[in-house]
Protein backbone atom coordinates (compact mmCIF):
# COMPACT_ATOMS: atom_id res chain seq x y z
CA UNK A 1 0.00 0.00 0.00
CA UNK A 2 1.21 3.30 -1.19
CA UNK A 3 1.44 6.21 1.33
CA UNK A 4 0.89 10.15 0.13
CA UNK A 5 3.84 11.99 -0.26
CA UNK A 6 4.48 13.97 2.67
CA UNK A 7 3.84 18.07 2.83
CA UNK A 8 7.55 18.96 2.46
CA UNK A 9 7.60 16.55 -0.50
CA UNK A 10 4.32 17.79 -2.13
CA UNK A 11 5.67 21.71 -2.02
CA UNK A 12 9.44 20.83 -3.51
CA UNK A 13 7.38 18.60 -6.52
CA UNK A 14 5.54 21.88 -6.57
CA UNK A 15 7.83 24.04 -6.93
CA UNK A 16 9.98 22.05 -9.69
CA UNK A 17 6.48 22.18 -11.58
CA UNK A 18 6.14 25.87 -11.38
CA UNK A 19 9.92 26.29 -12.86
CA UNK A 20 9.19 23.91 -15.30
CA UNK A 21 6.28 26.06 -16.44
CA UNK A 22 8.20 29.27 -16.21
CA UNK A 23 10.82 27.72 -18.63
CA UNK A 24 8.93 27.14 -21.19
CA UNK A 25 7.17 29.83 -21.05
CA UNK A 26 9.98 31.74 -21.64
CA UNK A 27 11.07 29.49 -24.63
CA UNK A 28 8.30 29.79 -26.48
CA UNK A 29 7.65 33.88 -26.02
CA UNK A 30 11.09 33.99 -27.75
CA UNK A 31 14.29 36.06 -26.75
CA UNK A 32 14.97 37.93 -23.36
CA UNK A 33 14.25 40.75 -25.17
CA UNK A 34 10.51 40.00 -24.01
CA UNK A 35 10.76 38.96 -21.37
CA UNK A 36 12.56 42.21 -20.21
CA UNK A 37 9.67 44.18 -21.68
CA UNK A 38 7.15 42.24 -20.27
CA UNK A 39 9.19 42.65 -16.84
CA UNK A 40 9.11 46.48 -17.06
CA UNK A 41 5.24 46.89 -17.76
CA UNK A 42 4.55 45.41 -14.35
CA UNK A 43 2.64 47.27 -11.88
CA UNK A 44 5.95 47.89 -9.77
CA UNK A 45 8.01 49.05 -12.63
CA UNK A 46 4.71 51.26 -14.11
CA UNK A 47 5.20 52.68 -9.87
CA UNK A 48 8.17 53.40 -10.01
CA UNK A 49 8.33 55.09 -13.67
CA UNK A 50 5.29 57.34 -12.48
CA UNK A 51 7.42 58.56 -9.58
CA UNK A 52 9.87 60.37 -11.91
CA UNK A 53 7.73 62.06 -13.91
CA UNK A 54 7.65 65.87 -13.88
CA UNK A 55 4.19 66.88 -12.15
CA UNK A 56 1.70 69.27 -13.79
CA UNK A 57 2.63 72.59 -12.83
CA UNK A 58 -0.46 74.22 -10.85
CA UNK A 59 -0.92 77.72 -9.41
CA UNK A 60 1.72 78.01 -7.01
CA UNK A 61 2.25 80.42 -3.65
CA UNK A 62 3.19 84.31 -4.68
CA UNK A 63 6.31 85.24 -3.56
CA UNK A 64 7.82 88.92 -3.32
CA UNK A 65 9.66 88.50 -6.57
CA UNK A 66 6.75 87.17 -8.11
CA UNK A 67 4.84 89.68 -7.08
CA UNK A 68 6.85 92.19 -8.33
CA UNK A 69 7.32 90.53 -11.66
CA UNK A 70 3.47 90.21 -12.08
CA UNK A 71 3.31 94.36 -11.85
CA UNK A 72 2.52 96.48 -14.81
CA UNK A 73 5.26 98.10 -16.65
CA UNK A 74 5.04 101.18 -19.03
CA UNK A 75 4.90 98.73 -21.78
CA UNK A 76 1.71 97.65 -20.58
CA UNK A 77 0.13 101.03 -20.32
CA UNK A 78 -0.99 103.34 -23.22
CA UNK A 79 -0.36 107.22 -23.02
CA UNK A 80 2.65 108.87 -21.40
CA UNK A 81 2.70 106.98 -18.13
CA UNK A 82 6.09 106.98 -16.95
CA UNK A 83 6.84 104.46 -13.85
CA UNK A 84 8.26 106.38 -10.30
CA UNK A 85 9.78 105.24 -7.39
CA UNK A 86 7.93 106.75 -4.33
CA UNK A 87 4.72 105.45 -5.09
CA UNK A 88 4.87 103.83 -1.39
CA UNK A 89 4.35 107.30 -0.36
CA UNK A 90 1.83 109.10 -2.12
CA UNK A 91 -0.79 110.27 -0.32
CA UNK A 92 -3.94 113.18 -0.83
CA UNK A 93 -5.40 114.86 1.86
CA UNK A 94 -8.56 115.42 0.10
CA UNK A 95 -9.06 111.77 1.53
CA UNK A 96 -8.42 112.74 5.07
CA UNK A 97 -11.75 113.24 6.80
CA UNK A 98 -14.30 111.69 9.60
CA UNK A 99 -17.33 111.01 7.72
CA UNK A 100 -20.39 112.63 9.18
CA UNK A 101 -22.82 110.25 10.69
CA UNK A 102 -25.60 112.28 10.34
CA UNK A 103 -26.00 111.56 6.56
CA UNK A 104 -26.13 107.93 6.65
CA UNK A 105 -29.98 106.18 7.71
CA UNK A 106 -28.56 103.32 9.52
CA UNK A 107 -25.70 105.96 10.89
CA UNK A 108 -22.97 104.04 12.29
CA UNK A 109 -22.89 100.92 10.49
CA UNK A 110 -22.40 102.75 7.10
CA UNK A 111 -20.34 105.49 8.17
CA UNK A 112 -17.82 103.11 9.61
CA UNK A 113 -17.70 101.39 6.13
CA UNK A 114 -17.36 105.02 4.61
CA UNK A 115 -14.78 105.49 6.47
CA UNK A 116 -13.03 102.44 5.71
CA UNK A 117 -12.91 103.23 1.95
CA UNK A 118 -11.24 106.82 3.23
CA UNK A 119 -8.94 105.51 4.79
CA UNK A 120 -8.08 102.79 2.31
CA UNK A 121 -8.18 104.72 -0.60
CA UNK A 122 -5.89 106.96 1.46
CA UNK A 123 -2.88 104.55 2.75
CA UNK A 124 -3.42 102.29 -0.06
CA UNK A 125 -4.34 99.38 1.72
CA UNK A 126 -8.29 98.82 0.50
CA UNK A 127 -8.04 95.47 0.95
CA UNK A 128 -6.13 94.95 4.41
CA UNK A 129 -3.10 94.47 5.28
CA UNK A 130 -1.71 91.28 3.08
CA UNK A 131 -0.71 87.89 5.07
CA UNK A 132 1.45 87.35 2.02
CA UNK A 133 3.87 88.98 -0.52
CA UNK A 134 3.28 92.39 -1.69
CA UNK A 135 4.53 94.58 -4.12
CA UNK A 136 3.50 98.50 -5.39
CA UNK A 137 4.06 100.51 -8.79
CA UNK A 138 2.91 103.72 -9.07
CA UNK A 139 2.82 105.92 -12.54
CA UNK A 140 2.18 109.58 -13.60
CA UNK A 141 0.95 111.30 -16.18
CA UNK A 142 0.65 115.00 -15.96
CA UNK A 143 -1.20 115.77 -12.64
CA UNK A 144 -2.71 112.13 -13.07
CA UNK A 145 -1.31 108.89 -10.96
CA UNK A 146 -2.00 105.64 -11.43
CA UNK A 147 -1.05 103.06 -8.67
CA UNK A 148 -1.40 99.18 -8.55
CA UNK A 149 -0.76 96.64 -5.98
CA UNK A 150 -0.16 92.87 -6.21
CA UNK A 151 -0.47 90.97 -3.36
CA UNK A 152 -1.41 87.71 -1.12
CA UNK A 153 -4.46 87.57 1.51
CA UNK A 154 -5.78 85.22 3.78
CA UNK A 155 -8.65 83.92 1.84
CA UNK A 156 -11.66 84.46 4.66
CA UNK A 157 -10.26 88.60 4.65
CA UNK A 158 -10.23 88.48 1.03
CA UNK A 159 -13.61 87.17 0.54
CA UNK A 160 -14.87 89.66 3.53
CA UNK A 161 -12.93 92.65 1.49
CA UNK A 162 -14.69 91.83 -2.32
CA UNK A 163 -18.11 91.84 -0.48
CA UNK A 164 -17.65 95.10 1.29
CA UNK A 165 -16.65 96.88 -2.04
CA UNK A 166 -19.88 95.29 -3.64
CA UNK A 167 -21.74 96.89 -0.85
CA UNK A 168 -20.21 100.25 -1.44
CA UNK A 169 -22.11 101.90 -4.00
CA UNK A 170 -25.70 101.75 -2.06
CA UNK A 171 -24.34 102.14 1.46
CA UNK A 172 -21.75 105.01 0.31
CA UNK A 173 -23.63 106.55 -2.42
CA UNK A 174 -23.08 110.50 -1.05
CA UNK A 175 -21.83 111.55 1.78
CA UNK A 176 -19.47 114.06 3.83
CA UNK A 177 -16.26 114.21 5.41
CA UNK A 178 -14.98 116.68 7.75
CA UNK A 179 -11.68 118.21 8.91
CA UNK A 180 -8.72 119.87 8.41
CA UNK A 181 -6.49 120.12 6.19
CA UNK A 182 -9.12 120.70 3.63
CA UNK A 183 -12.71 121.14 5.27
CA UNK A 184 -15.94 119.62 4.14
CA UNK A 185 -16.17 117.36 1.73
CA UNK A 186 -18.31 115.80 -0.63
CA UNK A 187 -17.99 111.81 -1.69
CA UNK A 188 -19.91 110.25 -4.22
CA UNK A 189 -19.72 106.70 -4.70
CA UNK A 190 -20.36 104.23 -7.62
CA UNK A 191 -20.31 101.54 -9.39
CA UNK A 192 -18.38 100.56 -12.51
CA UNK A 193 -17.91 97.53 -14.50
CA UNK A 194 -14.51 95.86 -14.89
CA UNK A 195 -13.45 93.34 -17.40
CA UNK A 196 -14.47 90.30 -16.60
CA UNK A 197 -11.04 88.97 -15.46
CA UNK A 198 -9.92 86.48 -12.07
CA UNK A 199 -12.30 84.89 -9.91
CA UNK A 200 -14.12 87.76 -8.88
CA UNK A 201 -13.89 91.78 -9.29
CA UNK A 202 -15.00 95.08 -8.02
CA UNK A 203 -15.08 98.51 -9.61
CA UNK A 204 -15.53 101.75 -8.22
CA UNK A 205 -15.99 105.62 -9.28
CA UNK A 206 -15.07 108.23 -6.43
CA UNK A 207 -15.21 111.55 -6.38
CA UNK A 208 -14.75 114.04 -3.60
CA UNK A 209 -15.25 117.87 -3.67
CA UNK A 210 -13.59 120.04 -1.54
CA UNK A 211 -10.58 122.51 -1.67
CA UNK A 212 -6.96 122.12 -2.21
CA UNK A 213 -4.33 125.05 -1.77
CA UNK A 214 -7.58 127.48 -0.58
CA UNK A 215 -9.27 126.75 -4.00
CA UNK A 216 -12.43 124.77 -5.26
CA UNK A 217 -10.61 120.97 -6.05
CA UNK A 218 -12.44 117.53 -7.22
CA UNK A 219 -10.50 114.29 -6.94
CA UNK A 220 -11.42 111.30 -9.29
CA UNK A 221 -10.86 108.28 -8.83
CA UNK A 222 -11.41 105.20 -10.88
CA UNK A 223 -10.50 101.78 -9.12
CA UNK A 224 -10.85 97.71 -9.58
CA UNK A 225 -10.26 94.87 -7.92
CA UNK A 226 -9.36 91.86 -9.18
CA UNK A 227 -9.31 88.43 -7.23
CA UNK A 228 -6.85 85.59 -8.00
CA UNK A 229 -7.57 82.67 -6.34
CA UNK A 230 -6.08 84.10 -2.85
CA UNK A 231 -4.29 86.83 -4.31
CA UNK A 232 -5.35 90.22 -5.90
CA UNK A 233 -4.68 92.47 -7.73
CA UNK A 234 -5.58 96.56 -7.10
CA UNK A 235 -5.69 99.81 -9.45
CA UNK A 236 -6.76 103.31 -8.50
CA UNK A 237 -6.11 105.99 -11.08
CA UNK A 238 -7.18 109.50 -11.79
CA UNK A 239 -7.06 112.90 -9.88
CA UNK A 240 -7.69 116.67 -9.92
CA UNK A 241 -7.32 116.43 -13.90
CA UNK A 242 -10.41 113.77 -13.92
CA UNK A 243 -10.31 110.03 -13.57
CA UNK A 244 -9.12 107.37 -15.82
CA UNK A 245 -11.47 104.87 -16.46
CA UNK A 246 -9.16 103.43 -20.38
CA UNK A 247 -6.14 102.66 -18.21
CA UNK A 248 -7.98 101.07 -15.22
CA UNK A 249 -9.62 98.45 -17.71
CA UNK A 250 -6.51 98.41 -19.82
CA UNK A 251 -4.25 97.65 -16.93
CA UNK A 252 -6.92 94.96 -15.26
CA UNK A 253 -6.88 93.24 -18.63
CA UNK A 254 -2.64 92.87 -18.57
CA UNK A 255 -2.39 93.06 -14.92
CA UNK A 256 -4.35 89.99 -14.48
CA UNK A 257 -2.68 88.21 -17.12
CA UNK A 258 0.97 89.20 -15.64
CA UNK A 259 -0.45 87.81 -12.32
CA UNK A 260 -1.71 84.32 -13.90
CA UNK A 261 1.22 83.83 -15.53
CA UNK A 262 3.73 84.76 -12.32
CA UNK A 263 1.52 81.88 -10.80
CA UNK A 264 2.06 79.68 -13.40
CA UNK A 265 5.49 79.45 -13.30
CA UNK A 266 5.70 81.67 -16.49
CA UNK A 267 7.85 84.88 -16.85
CA UNK A 268 5.07 87.67 -17.88
CA UNK A 269 5.58 89.72 -20.90
CA UNK A 270 4.42 93.14 -21.66
CA UNK A 271 2.20 93.56 -24.06
CA UNK A 272 2.74 97.29 -25.71
CA UNK A 273 0.47 98.24 -28.81
CA UNK A 274 -2.55 95.74 -28.02
CA UNK A 275 -4.88 98.15 -27.33
CA UNK A 276 -4.39 100.43 -30.78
Amino acid sequence: MSRSPSHPVRLFASVLATGALLTTAACAGGDSDTVAAEATASPAAEAARAVGKTPTPSPGTLTESGAKAALLTEADLEDDWQRVEDADKWRDTLLVGKVDVADFLTAKADAADCQKLLDGLYGDDLLGKPSGASALAGFEQGDSRLLEQVAAYDQATLDDAMKWLKSLPAECDQFTATGSPDGERTVQVTQTSVPKEGDARQGLHVTVQGTAADAPATLTLDVAVVRVGNDAITITAGGLDGGEADSVTQGVELGTQRLKDVLAGKTPTSNPGQFD
